[in-house]
Order: structure tokens, then C-alpha cells, then sequence
């Protein structure tokens, strides 16, 4: 079957980075008015996301409290990842550079809760080693969530939530959004857990379109709030996204965890994995194969149900009880449902390719990407060169070439 031949191209995003981020972290904290003080326990959470230099901003908040005299440790804030065991959270962080011995401090895992308030009538449930330590420091990527659209979505008010919740208040929260929505518990849990537990500050992160640090900032619990919000809507502007819409077939190489919390970020695809709240669906993408899952995954590998097509080798990668535990906690059983699968790369290409119509295949509206997280570089189809031509944040990369196939069907990367 012939295929279309594939150019590649270069997306200019907004770039603002981070030169030092140690520097950055510790002057963010100095000038957020932190109420830590000599002596003083600070539990630092770090969740399980594959945020860009996470174990350089941890390790300098660490730093930055034992400088102020204060005694800080590190704790996952990831409600049911890493497969709903303490262990299984260390070895996520530790997958992220986060242990003892690169973060100077104890690095302390447990599932225990305690309950610190009530909201929505529900308890509000805290890490119980959190909740034994004198302040609670969060330190979060702030971004736009891929299950809902909101002023608060994903980011420290979410860590608060459904991070610092384990897993009993992430199967709880989680179940309460399909009656209540996700922002609204989202907003009301973080408020609770404001007022009631020991949250001494907000760390959070905004990328670029690169998948580069862009902006650290720091919030005590009073300015939190207002400070997330505004956050947002940097991450929002900054967001890399796909050039075109409509897509006859997207080529996503990776999916996986550490990629987005839904295997292949939905805000990219405009496809949600959540089916309870209205999600825009753009861009409009007809059929999506996914070739292989990460290796930071551990076998989770939720949203593999938002591809049309996949391989046995992504499929063979799936370690279905920590996929479950995810899509079951969130209320989205259909994330971990497993599309048709071929023996090969090539077989599930050219699958998606017969199944776009009367459109010959090497007319096809065609995109390939490494994953959802690193658009920077992609490759398009001849069909979609002229509107390349009409763009200037576009730039052709080369001339048009077959996709590469090895011997054993196996598409090579980009």
C-alpha cells in the first residue's frame, strides 16, 4: 500500500525559560513571605508527572528550607500512581532523580490519610505523614487539564487535591466530579485544605512550548489562589499545540505517564478521556495510532483508549492492574481499553490509512509526532505543504521522504 511522504517542520512557540532555576526557586521562595521557621518541619510534595528539571526544583526547595533552618523532607503527592503502594510512589520519584541521596533529606512514602476537614460534604483527606509535619510545601506544574476546562485546572490546587488525598481521596474526589464537576471539587477541596492543614506555600511551574522550564513562582496559602489562576493562563498561551485541523491520521511514536497524566495530552489531540464534562474537540483528528508506550510508564498505560490503531509492542508493555487502579481512581474505564492491534508499525499505519475514505493515501492530511509533550519538531504530509507555505511560524526541515520503515515494520524515529 503506498503512503504519503512526510516532510519535516519546525513550530515556533512562545520561549520564555528559566536560565538558573536554582536561583529562580530560591528567589521565588524568599519573596513569597514563607511562614517557615527554624526548626521547623516542611513536608515537600512532588508528584508523578514528567515535569521538566522536577528534581532541580525540589532538590533547590530543599535546600532553601535546610538554609532557613527548617527541617524538610520529601513526600509523593500522586494520589493512586505508581500503583496504589507507597513503594511504588518512591520508585516513581526516584525514576525522576528524587531520592534521599540526590534531595540531601528523607524522602518518606506512606497510602495512611487522616482527615483534616469536610467539603462538598465529603472529608478532606491528607498524607498522614504530611500532616505531621509543621508546614506543607507543594511544588506543581501548573497546566491546562486534560479532563475539563476551568480558571483552576491542573496544577496546585489539583496536588492539594487529588495528590495529597492518596488514594482513598482520589477515588473519592474523582467519583464525586461526576456529580459535582472537577473544577468545583477541585476549587472546594484546595480551599478546605487551605484553611484546615498546614500549607505553608505553592511552588509552581509554567512550561514553554518546548518543554522547557518558563517560569517558577512561588505563593504563601494566602496569595495561592489568585497565583494558580494567573498561572494558567501563561501555561495556557505557551501551550504547544498541532498546526492543522482537520487530521486524516496522527503517528504518535510515545504515549505514556510521564508524557501526560493521560497518556497523550488531550488538549493536543481534542480528545477527552474523561466522558462526564464537555471537552472541545480540536483539533478534529479522524484516526490516531499509537506505537509505543514509555518506559516511565511502568506499564500504565492509561489513554491508550484514545487511539484508533496501535502495535503488539505497545501492547505487550501494558501492565493492566496499574493501568486499572489509574483508570478506575479517575472514573474513565474506557482510558485503558486497548484499540486494534498489528504485529507491526507498518500494519497499523497503513490500517488507519485504508479508513480515511475515498481520499487517496497519498493525499492524506498526515502528521507524525515523537509524543504530545515535544512538538517542537514534526513531520507533515506533502498534502498539508501548502498551507505550511502560509504560516510563518512553520519551517520546512528538508524535502519530502517516504516514512522509514525497518525490516522488521518497525517506523523509525524521528
Amino acid at each position: 500500500m503506498s503512503v504519503p511522504r512526510m516532510v519535516r517542520v519546525r513550530q515556533t512557540f512562545a520561549r520564555p525559560r528559566v536560565p538558573d532555576i536554582p536561583r529562580a526557586v530560591a528567589d521565588a521562595l524568599a519573596g513569597a513571605g514563607l511562614p517557615v521557621k527554624r526548626g521547623d518541619t516542611v513536608a515537600v510534595g512532588a508528584g508523578s508527572r514528567g515535569i521538566a528539571n522536577i528534581d532541580v526544583v525540589v532538590g533547590a526547595t530543599v535546600r532553601y528550607l535546610r538554609d532557613l533552618g527548617a527541617r524538610p523532607f520529601v513526600f509523593p503527592a500522586m494520589g493512586s500512581h505508581g500503583g496504589g503502594t507507597a513503594d511504588g510512589q518512591l520508585d516513581v520519584l526516584a525514576h525522576y532523580g528524587i531520592t534521599e541521596a540526590t534531595m540531601g533529606c528523607p524522602v518518606r512514602g506512606t497510602m495512611d490519610v487522616v482527615q483534616v476537614g469536610e467539603a462538598l460534604g465529603m472529608p478532606v483527606w491528607l498524607d498522614r505523614f504530611a500532616a505531621e509535619a509543621n508546614w506543607i510545601g507543594v511544588v506543581n506544574r501548573v497546566k491546562p487539564h486534560t479532563d475539563f476546562k476551568g480558571s483552576i485546572e491542573s496544577g496546585l490546587f489539583k496536588m492539594m487535591t487529588i495528590g495529597l488525598g492518596k488514594w482513598k481521596g482520589a477515588t473519592q474526589y474523582h467519583r464525586a466530579n461526576v456529580n459535582h464537576g472537577y473544577e468545583t471539587v477541585i476549587t472546594a477541596v484546595g480551599r478546605e485544605m487551605l484553611a484546615k492543614a498546614p500549607i505553608g506555600f505553592g511552588l509552581g511551574i509554567v512550561e514553554n512550548g518546548y518543554d522547557e522550564t518558563g517560569h517558577i513562582e512561588a505563593f504563601n496559602a494566602a496569595e495561592l489562589e489568585q497565583g494558580e489562576r494567573r498561572l494558567l493562563k501563561d501555561a495556557r498561551e505557551w501551550m504547544a499545540r498541532l498546526p492543522f485541523s482537520p487530521i486524516d491520521v496522527l503517528i504518535v511514536e510515545h504515549i505514556g505517564k510521564n508524557i501526560s497524566g493521560s497518556g497523550m495530552d488531550t488538549n493536543v489531540i481534542g480528545r477527552p478521556s474523561n466522558p462526564h464534562e464537555p471537552f472541545p474537540a480540536d483539533p478534529k483528528i479522524l484516526w490516531i495510532v499509537a506505537l509505543d508506550l514509555t518506559g516511565e510508564s511502568y506499564g500504565n498505560a492509561m489513554g491508550i483508549g484514545n487511539a484508533d490503531f496501535t502495535t503488539r509492542r505497545l501492547v505487550d508493555k501494558i501492565d493492566m492492574k496499574p493501568t486499572l487502579i489509574n483508570c478506575i481512581t479517575a472514573c474513565c474505564p474506557n482510558a485503558a481499553k486497548v484499540p486494534a492491534t498489528y504485529d507491526t508499525d507498518r500494519e497499523a499505519v497503513e490500517t488507519a490509512l485504508s479508513c480515511i475514505g475515498l481520499t487517496p493515501p497519498e493525499k492524506a492530511r498526515v502528521i507524525r509526532i515523537k509524543n504530545t509533550l515535544m512538538l517542537g519538531e514534526i513531520e507533515v504530509s506533502e498534502a498539508l505543504l501548502p498551507e505550511v507555505a502560509k504560516r510563518g511560524d512553520l519551517t520546512v526541515l528538508g524535502d519530502p521522504a517516504e516514512l522509514r520503515f525497518d525490516v522488521a515494520g518497525v517506523l523509525r524515529g524521528l
